[in-house]
């Protein structure tokens, strides 16, 4: 849990637009020692296991910035199991308490719920050329839906929020074209 037993979430991809849960606040974030990258073979939401997609995972090293979700009081345990039923489909992500600074003037820094890839895990895809990134989320289509519309409205959310991701945005701006 955060600090005075709130739990904070911190959302860096799909979770900034549909997080799913109750929260009370959602603040811009920073978080340290972990950078936003995609690097996360998809073989459910946004793939299969015959053409897995490619998503978003936090890989260690850098920062990065995102939403840090403050979740309503009296909602901590289904928000916890909601979100590893959701983020923990296949155990490719860690499950960790990390400090977040909040970029919203107040200088506060909480202790925030992220979900760092898990480089052993089969599905960590590591670090992939942009051409191949643009080859697997151009065909694949998933549990949720279109890899490619995945991409489209993370970037669209990040700028939104004030970030510009220039690696995601330069894929965003090539499956653009495509379509």
């Amino acid at each position: 849990m955060g600090s005075d037993d709130e739990l904070w979430v911190f959302g860096y991809g799909s979770l900034m637009w549909r997080p799913g849960f109750y929260f009370e606040e959602s603040p811009p974030g920073l978080l340290k020692g972990a950078h936003r990258s995609m690097c996360i073979y998809s073989v459910t939401h946004r793939g299969t296991p015959e053409r897995p997609g490619l998503v978003l995972g936090l890989d260690q090293g850098g920062a990065c910035r995102g939403v840090v979700f403050r979740v309503r009081s009296g909602h901590e345990e289904e928000t916890l199991e909601y979100l590893r039923e959701r983020e923990q489909v296949t155990k490719v992500y860690r499950e960790v308490v990390r400090p977040v600074q909040l970029l919203d003037g107040s200088d506060r820094k909480v202790q925030a719920i992220c979900f760092l890839v898990d480089r052993g895990n089969r599905q960590y895809a590591g670090r992939l050329s942009m051409e191949e990134q643009f080859r697997i989320v151009s065909d694949s289509v998933g549990d949720s839906g279109k890899n490619i519309e995945y991409v489209l409205n993370t970037v669209r959310h990040l700028e939104d929020a004030g970030v510009h991701d220039r690696l995601l945005a330069g894929l965003a701006a090539r499956l653009t074209g495509r379509l």
